[in-house]
């Protein structure tokens, strides 16, 4: 920034012994070297603070970023169930009209068939009643 050689410095301290004068130029150059340091301390502590922002925006926009996607996953995990389901209630309704329209099995019936088609009521039924 500020291009000071070994020159430029001889003539400031030159001059700073001329004008100070030689008893008060080292509790000067003392104060000198207190208060730029200070200055150097604070200018790293304002980088740092400029640092620490800049990376709490990078995180925030991380986070909104994944919220979104989240968001964007979760409605297409919805859609993609609606249309499960739907999908489901087609192939469900027609048996369960089926059912409701066929005769009662008869005692005379085959046990096996009258449980499978037991089974197959109760299923209907079981979905109707998850439907609604």
């Amino acid at each position: 920034m500020f291009d000071v050689g070994l020159s430029e410095l001889m003539v400031i301290a030159v001059v700073a012994l001329v004008v100070i004068g030689p008893e008060r130029l080292p509790k000067v150059a003392r104060t000198a070297g207190l208060l730029l340091g200070r200055l150097q301390r604070y200018v790293s502590d304002v980088k740092s603070d400029i640092n620490r922002e800049i990376q709490l925006d990078e995180l925030k926009k991380m986070q909104q970023q994944m919220t979104d996607q989240v968001t964007n996953l979760q409605a297409s995990v919805t859609h993609e169930m609606r249309e499960v389901e739907s999908s489901v209630n087609n192939v469900i309704e027609p048996l369960a009209a089926d059912a409701a329209v066929s005769p009662a099995p008869t005692s005379d019936a085959v046990p096996a068939v009258g449980t499978q088609a037991a089974s197959t009521l109760a299923s209907a039924a079981a979905a109707e009643t998850l439907k609604s």
